[in-house]
This record gives C-alpha cells, structure tokens and sequence, in this order.
C-alpha cells in the first residue's frame, strides 16, 4: 500500500503496538531545555536511576537565559535557580550542554537543524511545542510534557497514540513582501486553533517547494498552533543541501547512505490522508494576527472582524473578549495603528534568512520616534553569522537594540518583555494574553510587516517599502 511521510516515518519507530493501546515509539533525539527538564530529572534521581541513551540527548539553555549579556545578574532569581540546576542535571547525568559559554548556544529548535542533530526520518521530542519546527526535515518531532521528558530520559521511548494525516497543499508563487510566516497564519486563521486537532500536517505544493530550509522552519514550527501534533515537509536536494557538512551530520559513506534512506521517505504516489487543503498563495497579502490566539488572524487590508457578524455565541463571546483586551474596535483596518515595540526572534523567525529579511528594510532608514526594534538571533551561531554580514550594525545604526541569543520577549521570562498595555509587532508564534508581559498586547507577523512598523511607528504593508 503507498505511504505517506508520516507513515513511513512511524512505522520505523514503532517497538510495541498493542491493540488499542498506545504504541511504544523509540526516539532518535531528545532535546531538552533548563524550564520543563528539572522535574525529570529529579524523577530520575528518586528512582534511581540513569539516562538510557545520553548521546541521545543534546541540550542547551535559551528560555530564561539573558540576551543583553551573559550574567545572571541580568535575570530574577528563579531563572537563574533554572539555569544552575540545569547545568547540575546534565553533568550529574551525562548529557551534553551548550551553556551560557558556548559560541554555539541558542534556542533549541535553530540550535539542533544548525548542528545537524535534526536529519530526515528522526523521531524528535522535546519539552517545548514548537518541536514541530525539526519537522521542515522530514523528522516526526514533537512536544511532549514533563512526564514524557521522564520517559524518554529514561528509556528512549514514548507511549503514543497514532494520528491522523492532514495534507495542506500550498499552490502557486508567493508574491514579493510575503513570506512563509504569511503563509502558516494563513493556514490556522482558515482553518482555526482546533483544525489540525488529531492530526499531522504534511505541507506540500510548489509554494513549500519553493522554500528555503528556514522558511520551511518557520512553516512547520506553528502547525501546533492549529492544533496539530506536528508538521512535515518530505526531503529533498533543498533539504539535503542544507544539511551536508554540518558537524552532526554522517559524513562520507555514511552520508550516501544516509541519502539512499532519506530519498525513500517523501510520500508515495497514491497516499492516501484523513483530510487535505489546498490554499493558492499566489494573492496571499501579509498577515497580522489581531486578537489573543494565532488564529484570529487577517490579512493587512482587510478590516477587523465584527463579533456582532458572528453566528456562534461561543465564539462570538471569545472574539468580544479578545477586542476588549486588545483595545480593537471592530471593522477597523490593523493597517496604520499605532506599535510601541517591535520583536524580531525566537524560534519561528530568529533564523539568518529572517535577519537578513529585516536589514533589507532597516538599511538606510530609522526607527520610528517612540518606537522600541529588539533583534534577537535564534543561535550565537546566527549572531556570529548576522555580524559577519554586517547586520548588528545595521540594526544598531537604525537605533534597534543588538542581543545575544535566546528566547527573549517570545515568553518574557528572561527580562525582555512588554509593560501593560504596549502593542507590540511580533515575530514570535504566540500572541496569548501577557504572553510577552502582562498587559501586553501582541500582533503576530513576518519579520517584513515586523520591520516595516519598526520604521514607520504603525502596522504598515512592507510592500510600500518596496523591500523583497
């Protein structure tokens, strides 16, 4: 029978499948973090016993770590608790560390594709959501809780239940000023918060052909903010280009192996899926989110929804509510309301495309009176890289702040965050109340509409700045 990605990729990680019951699924990475590992690690510790693979495990410190410097004088005293105990836990245990002193540090979904860790075929979990971003690769990656975090430490297997496949087909050419980020807003604004519930994406068409490995980062990284367990992307000489001579990759040999399997893997002719979408990007305009989830979401033109337009009392009640913490009045264009702060990072768009994307419209102009532009770069790699090329000082020049690599503002809980009531252009992958500070008000977009509000002082179309 032809198989999809997905299925291929499941089927090679199934130990135990027992009926009705879950399977036992082997992992091939385990990447783990200092915010959702110590509880694991402490449940190891009570029962005695040892991580079961720790080259299996790669970690690094990126969400309570600080960006304007290295010292954790720089953050409160529970991040700081995190960031110590996480480096006990992974001597104590074996596993290795990028700390707060490797150049190779960062955020732990640009950290694990930069390396080479994340190849095509893997089974990947983590303690973080947006582990779908490995899943631009061809790997099955996923977030998992704490518990879980456990049971792979300890074993190198998950119980999971099988989902479903969902085929999202991208079609058509995407037009200059917009980007892939437009695209997955797109996607979950279609089709909800809840519409990949169940499911696995696998993103397809010649629009994610078309991408670069980054951009299809960025694309499957938000698949779980439609509900999704994950996102896919079959591999391919983008895919394998991209990989070829980092310092985790098979090398010689053992990479044309490696080759042979990962040609095998895109899915059949024939495959069948549980659902499928089509969505032509060739008239996709940028996207902005305009309310507290990244499904209430709109294109730059159009106006903010009406709740009184909304049939659902349900949702009409969530719309009214999302309006009133945001301070929209509905009917209204996004385009021209006024931003306080601009975010450029995490691991949606942190990557060395998206800064590059963001000095294309900074060069040559200035930020905005009033208006406050922080760039952080996903990895210590991508700052070594950006700077290399010249774009701290183009940042810096345009009166943006230059930081070091880390999560930041995405979940503020490393001193980078919003005070009540600021607006913010964010190029992060959540826009959930206080998500970025408490009383923050956060409007989702691509690092181009990001810099563009950054320049102007409002939403504005990176169109008419005649960037790329």
């Amino acid at each position: 029978m032809p198989q999809t990605l997905f299925e291929k990729a499941w089927q090679q990680h199934v130990v135990v499948q027992e009926p009705d019951s879950p399977a036992v699924l082997y992992i091939d990475l385990h990447l783990v973090h200092e915010v959702t590992s110590p509880q694991a690690f402490n449940g190891l510790r009570s029962k005695g016993l040892e991580v079961r693979r720790p080259g299996r495990t790669v970690a690094t410190m990126d969400h309570s770590t600080p960006t304007q410097g290295l010292s954790l004088s720089l953050v409160d005293d529970l991040a700081a608790r995190q960031i110590r105990q996480f480096q006990t836990n992974c001597r104590d245990f074996g596993i290795p560390l990028y700390d707060l002193e490797s150049d190779q540090r960062g955020i732990v979904h640009v950290v694990g594709p930069e390396q080479g860790y994340t190849q095509p075929g893997m089974t990947i979990v983590c303690g973080d959501s947006h582990t779908s971003t490995h899943g631009a690769f061809g790997a099955l990656a996923f977030g998992i809780g704490t518990s879980e975090v456990e049971h792979v430490l300890a074993t190198q297997c998950l119980l999971q239940y099988r989902p479903k496949t969902f085929l999202v087909n991208f079609e058509g050419q995407l037009q200059p000023g917009v980007t892939a980020k437009d695209m997955i807003l797109a996607l979950i604004a279609q089709i909800g918060i809840g519409g990949g519930t169940g499911h696995v994406f696998e993103y397809s068409g010649l629009a994610v052909r078309a991408l670069d490995m980054e951009a299809r980062m960025t694309l499957c990284n938000m698949s779980v903010e439609a509900g999704a367990r994950a996102g896919m992307i079959a591999p391919d000489e983008t895919t394998f280009a991209y990989l070829e001579g980092r310092p985790h990759v098979p090398q010689g040999e053992d990479w044309e192996n490696s080759l042979d399997h990962w040609r095998e893997l895109p899915s059949d002719p024939g495959a069948s899926y549980d659902k499928e979408i089509t969505i032509d990007v060739s008239g996709l305009e940028p996207m902005l989110t305009y309310g507290t989830n990244p499904g209430m979401g709109i294109p730059i033109g159009s106006p903010i929804p009406d709740p009184a337009r909304v049939s659902d009392p349900g949702q009409r009640q969530a719309l009214e509510g999302a309006l009133r913490y945001m301070g929209l009045t509905p009917g209204r264009p996004l385009e021209g309301h006024p931003v306080d702060v601009v975010f450029v990072g995490s691991c949606t768009n942190g990557r060395i495309a998206d800064l590059r994307q963001i000095a294309s419209v900074l060069n040559d102009r200035q930020v905005a009176d009033g208006v406050r532009l922080l760039v952080v770069p996903g990895s210590e790699r991508v700052r070594a890289q950006a700077e290399a090329e010249g774009i701290d000082r183009v940042v810096r020049q345009a009166g943006g702040e230059w930081r070091f690599a880390g999560c930041s503002m995405c979940i503020a809980m490393n001193g980078d965050q919003l005070q009540p009531g600021q607006y913010a252009v964010s190029t992060s992958n959540r826009n959930f109340e206080g998500r970025q500070g408490k009383g923050g008000r956060t409007f989702l977009a691509s690092p181009l509409t990001a810099a563009a509000a950054a320049v102007t002082g409002k939403i504005t179309d990176p169109r008419t700045l005649d960037v790329q």
